[in-house]
């Protein structure tokens, strides 16, 4: 494992959050709140962390090891749709912080790792009811920073459902949260709408640590040429710059790198989430540059016969969307019946496939996100709090007495807002 200097030790004894301590107690892993990761992307500047979407077993390794190699900060996450209670991956809210912890152990792992509960989606009140019973469980078995996104709602009762669930969550935690996916591809946030959210937020106590936005990302695999709007975005954090809240982008896949590179130097974004090119690179899917799929032909993926999986594997992974009907949008649910599967490989390709995820990772990193030696910044902010929290990064500015129920619905009334049709962006 080599030898762990001072600094990390002392980070180890007072930066891992209560229940991270109680579920691992003899761990030499620092999973730390999502708080510290911001915070160390900000001293920086000008740099975004990885959010790694953990889908398998073998992403999370793969992710892990490069973060380790790039001595940089690193999150582990996953969304609702994907590791929920109605799940398409065997990772889940309630298994990936003991898959983290676990493989981080093994691997010699020192740089500090969020646990992330991605879009933690909020569609209506059933949905809230829900979550006041797996909010608490999820940060008992380990997560340490969560988004909250009832973006799928109108803006008066997003931000109404933010405001009954964030107590919730554990005052140390990270909190992201997130505006305009209700619109779809069609219409994009306004910064309007997004100070709406934080203000109302902020009049309550409550400050969040990110914001996400609809700003012409898509989730999935991306055919549009239209991609991330850089400007809009930072125009958008120029507008709540007050309220000290970094952004978050969504759906980094089939964005060029000089995209996200623009992101990262224009915008206040320290968060990037990477999901399906992380997938498709463990399988040993053919794909570009911007870690896209490339199809064939008659519109199929094509695997590379030297890549990822074993071929008899991938030929029965196809064969069992022919027979689903999936098409390429639905190879993500592949996940959970083929878990197993993937890991009853003999050792030569499961590794094969975790170095294909540490490359593409360790490149984004290091030459993209601009997050390489970040790791020792997170430890010295754990030093300089003296603990596992460093509080927010602001202080109420908008009286609570301007933001009752009945206000926030007739503010919303009057926001200035991009219609579009409907959105449901789960990952």
């Amino acid at each position: 494992m080599g030898r762990y200097s001072a600094d990390f030790e002392k980070a180890l004894s007072l930066g891992r959050p209560p229940n991270v301590v109680r579920l691992f107690p003899n761990s030499k892993v620092l999973l730390v709140s999502g708080r510290f990761i911001d915070r160390a992307m900000l001293k920086k500047g000008k740099a975004m962390a990885l959010a790694a979407n953990g889908r398998s077993n073998i992403v999370i390794r793969g992710a892990l090891k490069a973060a380790q190699k790039a001595n940089s900060v690193l999150i582990i996450e996953i969304a609702k749709s994907e590791g929920g209670s109605s799940a398409y991956c065997a990772t889940s809210y309630w298994n990936m912080a003991r898959q983290v912890d676990q493989a981080a152990n093994e691997l010699g792992v020192t740089v500090p790792v969020a646990i992330h509960a991605d879009h933690y989606g909020i569609k209506g009140p059933k949905d809230i009811g829900k979550a006041k019973m797996e909010i608490p469980s999820m940060f008992d078995l380990g997560m340490t920073s969560i988004a909250i996104d009832a973006s799928h709602l109108p803006d008066a009762d997003n931000l109404l459902a933010v405001l009954e669930l964030a107590p919730l969550v554990p005052s140390w935690a990270g909190l992201e949260t997130e505006v305009g996916e209700i619109k779809g591809k069609s219409g994009l946030s306004t910064p309007d709408e997004a100070k709406f959210l934080i203000q109302g937020l902020n009049a309550h106590g409550i400050f969040p640590d990110w914001i996400a936005l609809n700003n012409g990302t898509t989730h999935g695999i991306e055919e549009s040429a239209q991609g991330i709007q850089v400007d809009l975005t930072a125009r958008i954090h120029e507008a709540i710059a007050p309220y000290k809240v970094s952004g978050a982008q969504h759906g980094t896949s089939g964005n060029s790198s000089d995209r996200l590179r623009e992101i990262a130097r224009k915008t206040r974004t320290t968060k990037a989430n990477v999901a399906t090119a992380l997938q498709m690179i463990s399988w040993g899917v053919d794909v570009n540059d911007y870690g896209n799929a490339v199809l064939d032909a008659d519109g199929n993926f094509r695997k590379v016969g030297d890549k990822g999986m074993m071929d008899t594997l991938w030929a029965e992974m196809e064969a069992y969307a022919r027979d689903k009907g999936w098409k390429k949008g639905d190879y993500k649910k592949l996940n959970l019946p083929f878990e197993n599967k993937i890991m009853s490989q003999p050792r030569d390709y499961r590794e094969r496939m975790e170095q294909a995820v540490e490359d593409f990772a360790y490149g984004l990193l290091t030459k993209v996100f601009n997050a390489g030696n970040t790791a020792d910044l997170a430890i010295a902010a754990i030093l300089e709090a003296g603990g596992y929290d460093p509080g927010p990064k602001a202080a109420r500015i908008e009286d609570p007495a301007e933001w009752t129920p009945e206000k926030i619905r007739a503010r919303a009334a009057g926001l200035q807002k991009e219609e579009g049709a409907p959105g449901n962006f789960d990952d």
